[in-house]
């Protein structure tokens, strides 16, 4: 899923078009579906392979940006005789609708991701599925993988169970919605449940070592006639319902683990050169980092809706690089099982129709749970499953990142000449005449160029010397 969203209304859309034409052109990005890859999801959608267990009786609902129709997990919680909870997660079982070795699968695995665009998305799988006959919509029955997680008193989980069934959402939700029932306290029981497991389990997070990054959307808003960037902090419900998804991905990982086969989403500990400079962006940003403090500790303390707290928040985004893919067989843990963010094992099975690899870790899940070997089409193709995640998930943060720079020149373009006042959050310890800015009106993080060494740390005013979608990225100098 993207780590840093942009919203772009309609009327700033057309000058970002053709940019994001020619983005999408050097990326070789998957147009539309192949009719037979579209005849084939059609049929599907038409006669799924439906389990026997019927679970519609669960009252599930879902959280989601409004206008989202690809809706991959449903939950209801609650609590359990004798204490603690009871978490049912639902999540989309696509493998019901796809034949494996048929051209729906041979197209996905082409796809890898669902790709995010400031205009538009490339989808997974064709919308028939992903947005309809497999999405978790409010009031229609869909098979699902249905997990079942018992919980203590303290947020720790004791029992995990999956299995395939058929569930029905009653309702759905976004995230500024659920937040407001549950401040006036108008939410029912089992959504105003989220804020309690919600919170439990971020004091699991903290006490295992854990951090989530509660990283600002940069949003494009209209300003005085014209368009800005600017962030949209996250809510605690966004947190909340976050922790959910890591809940089963982590039990999912221990169940991998105990049966001997599986797939994991590793982290190795960031580098001691990476948060060195983290640090230093942190000085530069005038954020408080005592060096006795972890710096788990320093992120848990910051404030997303704070200007330079968010551009901090984005930096720590650099030391989640390294991640990957660790398949395992035999029964021997990996030597690298463990995600270092979430400071546990970890897995990704809770996004199959955005996300390829899910869609294997949930057949692997019900696998370990049942006991039984796991299914051929799972097993033939598992060890090429870290390749080819990587290859989605490197052109996927290369959409993400290229988007961002066209947006942010695009909103640039007629100010170049223009001053503004920024930050020097990093300088390049070779070419300290080079370095970045942050410049909180608009909410742009750029490279600057300088005939003197940049002062780190300081705030300076800049000049914007180039800004053209798709040509030059946004670039300052010294004003």
């Amino acid at each position: 899923m993207p780590r840093r969203h942009l919203h772009v209304t309609g009327a700033a859309e057309a000058p970002l078009r053709a940019a994001l034409t020619a983005l999408r052109t050097t990326l070789d990005v998957p147009a539309d579906f192949p009719a037979n890859v579209v005849a084939e999801a059609e049929r599907a959608a038409a006669a799924p392979r439906l389990p026997s267990y019927d679970a519609t009786g669960i009252d599930l609902f879902t959280i989601d940006p409004p206008g989202s129709t690809d809706l991959d997990q449903a939950m209801h919680l609650e609590r359990r005789a004798g204490g603690g909870y009871r978490v049912h997660y639902a999540i989309a079982d696509v493998a019901a609708f796809v034949t494996p070795g048929g051209a729906l699968d041979t197209e996905a695995h082409r796809r890898v991701t669902t790709l995010y665009f400031p205009d538009a998305k490339t989808p997974l799988h064709p919308t028939v599925l992903s947005e309809d006959a497999a999405s978790l919509l409010p009031d229609r029955t869909r098979p699902a993988l249905l997990w079942r997680i018992d919980l203590d008193q303290d947020g720790a989980t004791t029992a995990t169970d999956v299995r395939r069934a058929l569930v029905r959402s009653r309702a759905k939700l976004d995230y500024a919605g659920v937040q407001k029932q549950i401040d006036t306290g108008t939410a029912p029981e089992s959504l105003a449940l989220l804020r309690d497991i919600g919170t439990l389990r971020e004091q699991q997070e903290v006490a295992r070592g854990g951090i989530s990054l509660n990283v600002p959307e940069q949003e494009i808003v209209e300003h005085d006639h014209r368009y800005d960037l600017t962030y949209r902090a996250p809510l605690p419900a966004d947190g909340w319902n976050a922790q959910i998804s890591l809940l089963t991905g982590i039990a999912g990982a221990q169940l991998m683990l105990a049966y001997g086969t599986g797939i994991l989403r590793t982290l190795p500990s960031a580098p001691d050169g990476a948060v060195a400079r983290l640090r230093r962006s942190a000085q530069a940003l005038g954020i408080d980092w005592p060096p006795h403090v972890p710096y788990a500790a320093v992120v848990r303390s910051l404030d997303p809706s704070e200007p330079n707290h968010a551009a901090f928040l984005q930096e720590c985004t650099t030391l989640l690089r390294g991640a990957g893919y660790t398949v395992f067989t035999g029964g021997a843990a990996p030597a690298l099982a463990v995600h270092a963010a979430v400071a546990a094992p970890y897995t990704h099975c809770t996004a199959p129709l955005r996300r390829l690899v899910d869609r294997y870790a949930g057949e692997l899940c019900l696998a370990a749970v049942a006991g039984q070997d796991p299914p051929e089409w799972v097993v033939a193709t598992l060890a090429e499953l870290p390749q080819e995640m990587a290859r989605g998930t490197s052109r996927a943060n290369t959409v993400e990142r290229e988007s961002v720079d066209i947006v942010e020149a695009a909103l640039l373009k007629d100010r170049v000449g223009e001053v503004f006042d920024a930050t020097v959050v990093d300088v390049k310890e070779q070419q300290p005449t080079v370095g970045t800015v942050h410049v909180s009106d608009p909410a742009v993080v750029a490279r600057i160029e300088g005939g003197t060494p940049l002062p780190l740390g300081e705030r300076l005013q800049v000049r914007l010397t180039q800004a053209d979608p798709g040509t030059t990225k946004v670039l300052f100098a010294p004003a």
